[in-house]
């Protein structure tokens, strides 16, 4: 194919217009809570362009009546892999993890068996960063950890737990030889090893909806997915969120959020991390 009739192709597809970005702006606010405010045309645009192409349609408006009218649900979850940002990095925001390390974890010494929920996972670093934590810490202990996504190609890279070099610089040296397994010589990429991936269970999770599981943990991470939410499913998810903890369980944010503006019964220990109270305390207001 020539470069011309590779433009022809591109222009073909007509430009996004103000109603098609107000439908899709309210199909990813209904069916995951992606608040897109406006200005935001031009990233919609660009990140759903390649999958009009893809499907052959001439327009925007096709590509949506494609979404709705699709009842395999393949369609929506393109659209949400095609929308989610899924930054991300190992160690990210540290003060959380030498919380977790300093705080928690002598809490959880005791236990047989420690489980925590990584609650919008991502590509994964959030989940092996926790489980080298807990395999350092807790050593002997059966340890699960609960990995969550709405991203179908997130959860996919996640599971496969191989990360290129350039990926993996901040991790400690000796977390890269005790708990990684380096591929090509000089090493391109590291995959986690076998006895870890083993601890991890992945599951495709849509926060604003009910969740299917009556479980609670003594630790949730959600960090860095309430910034796409507005204030009332932001609320929604909190509480969600804090129905699933232990009493005197911990739930970690985005250092970016707040919950001060969201009604719940959680207490604020430091920032971006709250506790739910236990029975015998009183729950924290706003």
């Amino acid at each position: 194919m020539t470069q011309a009739t590779d433009m022809m192709d591109w222009d073909a597809v007509r430009p996004l217009s103000p109603h098609e970005f107000e439908e899709i702006r309210k199909l990813a606010y209904r069916t995951f809570g992606l608040d897109l405010k406006s200005g935001k045309e031009e990233l919609v645009s660009a990140r759903l362009r390649k999958l009009v192409r893809g499907g052959g349609f001439r327009s925007f408006q096709d590509y949506y009546r494609h979404i709705v009218e699709d009842k395999t649900g393949e369609a929506l979850a393109g659209m949400i892999d095609a929308l989610a940002t899924n930054h991300t990095a190992f160690l990210r925001e540290p003060d959380h993890f030498r919380f977790f390390r300093a705080q928690i974890l002598p809490q959880l010494a005791d236990r047989e068996a420690v489980e925590v929920w990584s609650a919008a996972c991502s590509t994964g670093e959030e989940v092996w960063t926790l489980a080298c934590l807990l395999n350092e810490a807790l050593p002997g202990r059966k340890i699960r950890i609960m990995a969550t996504d709405i991203s179908h190609k997130a959860l996919r890279f996640a599971s496969a737990a191989c990360y290129p070099r350039e990926r993996c610089g901040d991790l400690p040296a000796a977390w890269l030889s005790r708990y990684f397994v380096a591929e090509g010589r000089p090493p391109q990429s590291y995959r986690v090893m076998a006895a870890l991936r083993a601890q991890v269970q992945f599951q495709r999770i849509n926060l604003v909806e009910r969740l299917p599981w009556p479980h609670r943990f003594p630790v949730v991470f959600c960090r860095n997915v309430m910034i796409y939410f507005d204030c009332a499913t932001q609320e929604r998810v909190v509480q969600q969120l804090a129905e699933h903890l232990e009493p005197g369980g911990y739930l970690f944010v985005g250092h970016a959020e707040s919950l001060t503006r969201v009604s719940h019964g959680l207490e604020y220990v430091q920032p971006a991390v709250y506790r739910n109270p236990s029975k015998r305390e009183r729950p924290w207001t706003r």
